[in-house]
């Protein structure tokens, strides 16, 4: 897992890529919760999250957003953030030019940043969204919703309440043409202390449904 540095609209960027041994793989961005509320690419459901798409076959890049770690730059509402992403997608596009397609996965403010890159960015065929902040940032600009994909929350989320997910995903799904598969993990926090690999298995899950990179067996009800 080589640690790189790549250029930012706002200076270097620190990140943490991990190439597939497949030819032609698919690729995968995955993005960190809130920088002024501890968010790095190191936390404990980002680093998760990154396993998984390495796992199933990926080629995946997480990184700190402007200002986290060794990335330069400050914190900027958003905006800065969406063109950080923009520029990993550009990186690891660069140096994957025959990749069949790409994912993105968030959690938390990772989650906002990776559905506004999706709608600019139609190469991206799927998404994973862990806990999407529905209370505190606005979502309409998924209108419409250029992709289907997973949502991920948990039932005890003290940030976000379940119910303005909820709203978010019946939304989501009046669209035509588009699946959202949502999936509220019992008993789990915002962060899903205890509950990690119960979330890791639900995204294998719903990849293999769909057929997202490698298979990987799984067994929900032991993951927990």
């Amino acid at each position: 897992m080589p640690e790189i540095i790549f250029n930012g609209p706002a200076g270097r960027l620190e990140g943490r890529y991990t190439h597939s041994k497949t030819p032609g793989a698919p690729l995968a961005l995955v993005l960190h919760p809130h920088p002024e509320q501890g968010g790095s690419m190191n936390n404990r459901v980002t680093h998760a999250m990154f396993q998984t798409m390495v796992q199933r076959g990926f080629s995946t890049l997480r990184f700190n957003f402007r200002g986290v770690g060794r990335s330069q730059g400050a914190f900027d509402r958003g905006e800065g953030e969406l063109s950080d992403a923009a520029a990993a997608l550009d990186w690891i596009q660069d140096l994957n030019p025959n990749a069949p397609h790409v994912w993105v996965a968030g959690f938390s403010f990772g989650a906002w940043i990776g559905m506004q890159l999706l709608m600019r960015r139609p190469e991206i065929r799927g998404f994973i969204s862990v806990a999407p902040p529905a209370n505190i940032y606005d979502f309409t600009f998924l209108a419409p919703c250029p992709s289907s994909g997973l949502i991920i929350h948990g039932s005890r989320d003290s940030i976000v309440p379940e119910s303005a997910v909820e709203k978010l995903v019946q939304r989501l799904r009046a669209q035509r043409g588009i699946k959202i598969d949502y999936r509220v993990i019992d008993e789990a926090s915002h962060f899903f202390n205890n509950h990690v690999d119960f979330l890791v298995a639900n995204m294998h899950d719903h990849m293999n449904s769909i057929g997202g990179g490698t298979k990987v067996q799984v067994e929900l009800s032991e993951a927990a």
